[in-house]
């Protein structure tokens, strides 16, 4: 009987306001439109919800003319057409209504039917926060937070913030939590960021259910529970959010805090890689090349290794690199190898560095080149990368690239000995065997200055 009454009670309505719109009742016609749009009393229909929404809004209603804006800019019962939603949102806007000034910002912000100006944004959002609005409010925090249109301002980022988490908007409350995480614009506080974070993530916001997981794996503002990290990852990546699937699939592969499994790792590795995950990419690439979870395939680990560094991953630039050097996977291809190796070199992968100067070195895939060589294996021994240290003593004891210098031939193989490698030891030794007792001391100096200077 109740469901009989509410269906008499819509269609009444409907009845009302159409004889009102009928005789030119704007808020006859905007109830109308509404009716329409949502189906309520009478079949749902955009084209008549437009059509009684315009002419409450040539009459001048502000919020008709608000929700006109909207159906041009989602094109419901009209063409879509960001000028028109622009125009009438401006109109409403000017009238004080806090909604078309969010929305009139939001145009200006993503320039939708008007030039893009972050300064035009600020102002209408300014608009929109003085008059309570917590979506506006969190916009106006991010443009602060961010330097949009103004200067950076962590402390006016805060307090817009701070209004609108109160008003209980969970993208502010995050964005608290993420400003006491950082120490923006306040001390920093890893409790009062989890705080915030729970709150925000009890209205199911992932980002949020994310960092209340990360606080517990990390012990942030709370004792450390990997069972919990877990459960609350979890949430976040049933949600699809990448970064929750790619930590849950770290979890889920090394066994911290759950059970090993390395299957349901490479499946959350697998749904945040298919996403563009550029380090799921990475991880995925290592369990297939590995066979951990998955039955090993040399191909399908270079699709995800290629994958990854087509992003910039360095890592995978490397990996890649190595693949094309030793053909797993595909023909080996000694110059593509190169062209990898020196991409992820670029950005500073030592590693890279190293295997780029034995490219130099031996005339693999490149014009062999001494010097470059050497300049490679420097840039990496200098990060402290054992094997490129190696190689540049050995390049300094046989003269290759550089004149030849015993005692930096002994710096630098015994630096790399000093991280247990037999070879490196062996070499140390037996450079020593040709050293006079001041030469030793100028290897020992130089060995000390260098720690000093990469070590602290």
């Amino acid at each position: 009987m109740k469901n009989l009454n509410s269906a008499k009670d819509s269609y009444d309505s409907y009845v009302w306001f159409r004889d009102a719109a009928e005789q030119g009742n704007p808020y006859g016609q905007f109830n109308l439109a509404l009716l329409y749009k949502t189906g309520h009393g009478v079949a749902r229909d955009d084209a008549r919800a437009f059509h009684w929404m315009r002419a409450a809004a040539e009459q001048g209603l502000v919020f008709a003319q608000n929700h006109l804006g909207a159906m041009y800019y989602n094109g419901r019962g009209v063409v879509a057409s960001d000028l028109e939603a622009a125009r009438w949102f401006r109109r409403a806007a000017n009238q004080g209504d806090a909604s078309a000034q969010q929305n009139l910002g939001m145009m200006y912000k993503r320039g939708r039917g008007v030039p893009r100006s972050d300064e035009m944004a600020l102002a209408w959002f300014y608009r929109a926060s003085e008059q309570g609005v917590a979506s506006a409010q969190t916009l106006l925090g991010e443009a602060y937070a961010q330097g949009l249109g103004t200067r950076r301002n962590y402390a006016l980022a805060l307090a817009w913030f701070r209004k609108a988490a109160l008003q209980g908007d969970a993208t502010a409350q995050l964005n608290l939590g993420l400003m006491y995480k950082r120490g923006q614009g306040v001390t920093p506080s890893d409790a009062q960021a989890l705080a915030w974070f729970r709150q925000a993530a009890s209205q199911g916001d992932a980002v949020a259910q994310r960092q209340v997981g990360v606080a517990y794996a990390q012990g942030r503002g709370v004792a450390q529970d990997a069972t919990r990290a877990y459960a609350w990852l979890a949430r976040a990546a049933e949600q699809d959010d990448t970064d929750a699937q790619f930590n849950l699939g770290i979890m889920l592969a090394t066994g911290r805090g759950v059970d090993q499994d390395e299957a349901r790792a490479c499946r959350w590795y697998q749904r945040a890689a298919d996403a563009g995950h550029a380090l799921a990419q990475y991880n995925l690439g290592g369990m297939y090349a590995h066979g951990r979870g998955v039955e090993r395939d040399q191909a399908q680990a270079l699709a995800w290794y290629q994958r990854a560094a087509e992003q910039g991953t360095a890592n995978a630039q490397f990996n890649v690199g190595v693949m094309y050097a030793n053909g797993n996977g595909v023909p080996k291809d000694e110059e593509k190898a190169v062209v990898w190796y020196r991409t992820a070199a670029d950005q500073g992968d030592a590693s890279a560095q190293n295997n780029l100067g034995v490219m130099y070195a031996n005339g693999h895939g490149v014009a062999q080149d001494d010097v470059q060589a050497v300049l490679w294996y420097r840039k990496a021994a200098d990060q402290g990368h054992p094997l490129a240290q190696y190689n540049l003593g050995g390049m300094y004891n046989g003269g290759r690239g550089v004149p030849r210098d015993v005692v930096r031939a002994h710096m630098w193989v015994s630096l790399s000995a000093e991280h247990g490698d037999e070879t490196a030891d062996n070499q140390r030794k037996l450079i020593a065997r040709t050293m006079a007792p001041a030469e030793l001391a100028s290897s020992h100096e130089l060995r000390r200055r260098w720690r000093a200077e990469h070590r602290g």
